[in-house]
């Protein structure tokens, strides 16, 4: 069996010890008789199986008993509009901080629902950086202040949690979900799309506190009342059974491995690496300020759109697949959640130093 090195955005890498387990139960889950693809999701089984993996997620992210999580559908996309229907519902008001691509949608999807401004921007910069805000960027009868905490596209990151004092914040966290530890309390509302850094394309996570819930707009479809599905645990209609077995068998996964703690800790090494890298040469060009790069995707260019053009395509005949940068800024993107081993990004960087001998620039 060959396995390549997955440095793909999303959907990406899962561990390896989960997809052999996952393989392993594929025909038979324990005594059921059954996969969990054929699975009731009423049945006593997969009863067991849901509930294990948000009381693993609860304990791995230390999330507070005042919030409920979610397994959703529809991906981090229906957040945009779930968002503003379920909490933009006291003043009608929402702040957005615009910091990407994936912001900027959740900004102009909200507007469709309510008086929706942006308290700050990095786009004069080519979202090259994280904005910086105080209390006092925001209105203090916003209902919400969202954000996205890591910017999959720009390699970028939010390395503070901006005090929004007594206004909830709410945090896309898809592609730096169970990453590091993260004080959730800090936070109104959490969602993401699993297909990162926890289960397959699918599945939407959502952690949001309760006393968000409960007050919807009476435009909101049924399935995107987060009152409605909090009460019904998730169980409102058939959820994505198979990618919460999958979220489960990682949050074990990490579990084993110590915790978010040491996740960081693994995270950071491997980030270090190639940006030690990127830092100690000339022929690479890193785009992000430092003060707020990311640690699950780390962008950088060449400065000539050929040899962008050739690095992915040299490197996926290496083994090295996914590596171009996404359509809107060009160039590479490393993406290295969790599962990416730290033998993958060594592999890169003796990578990047051959692509950079055999191919000098004129």
């Amino acid at each position: 069996m060959k396995r390549v090195y997955n440095f793909s955005a999303g959907p990406s890498m899962l561990p390896l010890s989960v997809l052999q387990k996952a393989a392993d139960e594929m025909l038979c889950y324990g005594e059921s008789g059954m996969s969990v693809m054929e699975m009731s999701h009423r049945s006593k089984h997969y009863d067991v199986i849901i509930k294990e993996a948000e009381a693993l997620l609860r304990e791995i992210m230390n999330i507070p008993v005042n919030y409920k999580v979610l397994f959703l559908q529809g991906g981090a996309s229906t957040q945009f509009a779930a968002v503003p229907m379920n909490l933009m519902t006291k003043n009608g008001k929402a702040d957005y901080i615009l910091s990407g691509q994936f912001s900027t949608k959740a900004y102009k999807q909200a507007q469709k629902y309510g008086d929706v401004v942006v308290a700050a921007s990095s786009k004069d910069d080519n979202f090259s950086k994280i904005p910086e805000t105080t209390r006092e960027s925001f209105r203090p009868d916003a209902d919400y202040v969202h954000i996205c905490f890591n910017n999959t596209i720009y390699g970028t990151k939010y390395n503070y949690i901006p005090d929004t004092g007594d206004i909830p914040l709410v945090a896309d966290m898809s592609s730096c979900i169970i990453s590091e530890p993260v004080d959730v309390s800090k936070f109104g509302l959490i969602y993401a799309g699993a297909q990162k850094n926890m289960a397959p394309a699918g599945l939407t996570l959502v952690i949001v506190r309760e006393d968000l819930i409960g007050s919807c707009m009476d435009i909101t479809p049924e399935m995107l009342n987060y009152k409605l599905m909090a009460d019904a645990d998730s169980m409102y209609n058939t959820p994505p059974c198979y990618c919460i077995y999958i979220a489960k068998l990682v949050y074990e996964w990490i579990k084993e491995l110590g915790g978010l703690e040491e996740m960081k800790k693994l995270n950071e090494k491997k980030a270090a690496l190639l940006y030690d890298y990127l830092d100690s040469q000339d022929y690479y060009i890193a785009p992000v300020s430092k003060e707020s790069r990311s640690m699950m995707n780390v962008t950088f260019v060449t400065g000539n759109e050929e040899l962008d053009k050739k690095f992915p395509a040299e490197a996926a005949k290496a083994g090295l697949e996914n590596l171009k940068g996404h359509r809107s800024v060009g160039g590479m993107r490393a993406s290295i959640y969790n599962a990416m081993p730290y033998e993958g990004v060594e592999a890169l960087v003796e990578f990047m130093k051959k692509f950079a001998a055999e191919n000098p620039k004129a």
